[in-house]
């Protein structure tokens, strides 16, 4: 049984309040866990803001949940003033999201830039979650997660095929010697199996749909 990543990208979304009400109503507990499969694992990805909270009350609730961040500075600890750097990162997270498609548009992220950051989160231990919107693309170093993310699915309800995305993922695990590839791009409860049951697609990495908890418990359920 291969594993699959079932990663929730928040994006800049919820309050305080908010994101502890998402934790407190998402079905799965430490005793509920068991009906899950091993070889899923469940990444939860919120502003930076919020992660002490969400630790805390993973580890005081015994989740099965990791914590991920959707960014991290390219520069080490120093005077870089507004940054949150790997090492930060590394007392609340395992899992860093990289290169997406909304930082490449809106922040003009460069891949000499994102290679940077990819240094940054391997110096510290942390998982990269490269994400990529084509097969051709250049990475100096082996990315244990892929996210392809084409640009025309993301947030607009008109996900890729499976048997596009399959197409796709297989080629940059080729291209890239990735170990994992994960589609991302309007997955719901309803379509997630489409895409997990290709051999070449390892997960999901879900935008919209993970900011309510029902639903993205029905994507890991349905994985």
């Amino acid at each position: 049984m291969k594993k699959l990543f079932i990663i929730a990208n928040w994006k800049s979304n919820k309050t305080e309040h908010e994101s502890i009400k998402w934790i407190q109503e998402f079905p799965i507990s430490s005793r509920s866990a068991g009906q899950f499969p091993n070889n899923k694992e469940i990444i939860i990805c919120p502003s930076f803001v919020y992660l002490p909270l969400l630790k805390s009350y993973i580890l005081d609730h015994n989740l099965p949940i990791k914590l991920g961040t959707q960014n991290i500075s390219k520069f080490d600890e120093g005077a870089y003033t507004g940054e949150i750097n790997g090492k930060q990162i590394k007392d609340f997270a395992d899992y860093v999201i990289i290169g997406h498609s909304e930082r490449r548009q809106n922040f003009s992220e460069s891949e000499e830039t994102i290679n940077k950051k990819i240094e940054q989160a391997k110096k510290y231990r942390l998982t990269p979650i490269l994400c990529v919107q084509n097969p051709d693309f250049r990475i100096s170093q082996k990315i244990e997660i892929i996210a392809y993310e084409p640009v025309f699915a993301i947030g607009t309800n008109y996900p890729d095929t499976p048997e596009n995305a399959s197409l796709v993922s297989a080629e940059i695990k080729k291209n890239s010697l990735s170990n994992h590839v994960v589609y991302g791009g309007s997955v719901t409860s309803k379509n997630v199996k489409e895409f997990t049951q290709k051999s070449n697609i390892d997960g999901v990495l879900v935008g919209n749909a993970s900011l309510d908890p029902l639903e993205f418990f029905e994507i890991i359920k349905n994985a």
